[in-house]
């Protein structure tokens, strides 16, 4: 029996000793902060007009007539 409690107290000390280290981290380490970029690839960024039919994909062009201006 007492090489099971030396086996358990060996264990808790372990996890002790993690978790201290854990909550010391978490306690007085302070992160700073910082400017994030992330480069997303044009493929991705199109894949739903690559993915449509190439009727749908382009949107049909639109034309407005503009009347002439009377001249004096």
């Amino acid at each position: 029996m007492p090489t099971l409690f030396r086996f358990l107290f060996v264990c808790g000390m372990v996890a002790g000793s993690i978790y201290a280290v854990m909550f010391a981290l978490a306690t007085f380490v302070e992160p700073r902060p910082r400017e994030v970029t992330i480069r997303i690839p044009s493929e991705r960024l199109n894949a739903q007009a690559a993915t449509q039919p190439a009727t749908q994909a382009a949107a049909p062009a639109t034309t407005v007539a503009i009347p002439a201006t009377a001249k004096p």
